[in-house]
């Protein structure tokens, strides 16, 4: 919890990169972005959550459950989610082997150019929530946006 209190300014900067980077994006949606990368990240933190905002919002527990093995859960999640689930994972990993063309390609392929732009800052955003989170040993449970 230290960067709210020790740098206030940049805390607010990226509460309000945050806000536009989802403006615009359903947020079932990006609640998925947003629990695979903390899954991948190890971000206890974010994943308790996001899970928590997606049961709010109404996505069925099961499809929440199957998120890790999102590329085996056939018939769980849509074109548009599959999509973005690979490029999460791509993006998540990316020193790993960069973004593979097919991975953008195929987001690309399904998502408008707004859309797109939306789903990368919104991977970018979580991951570096996730780096702070985990950085600053933030507890299960708490959530820090009912502290603003």
């Amino acid at each position: 919890m230290w960067i709210p209190k020790t740098h206030p300014a940049v805390y607010k900067a990226l509460v309000a990169l945050q806000r536009a980077s989802s403006a615009d994006l359903d947020p079932t949606l990006g609640e998925l972005i947003k629990i695979r990368a903390s899954q991948l990240n190890g971000c206890a933190y974010c994943l308790h959550m996001h899970t928590k905002d997606s049961i709010e919002l109404g996505v069925d527990p099961l499809k929440l459950g199957l998120i890790a093995a999102w590329e085996e859960s056939t018939g769980v999640f849509t074109d548009v989610e599959r999509a973005v689930l690979g490029l999460t994972d791509a993006i998540t990993r990316i020193s790993d082997a960069g973004v593979p063309d097919e991975v953008f390609d195929a987001a690309a392929a399904i998502l408008d150019t707004q859309t797109l732009g939306q789903v990368v800052a919104s991977i970018a955003m979580i991951n570096t929530w996730n780096r702070i989170a985990i950085a600053g040993n933030y507890p299960t449970g708490l959530d820090e946006r009912s502290l603003r």
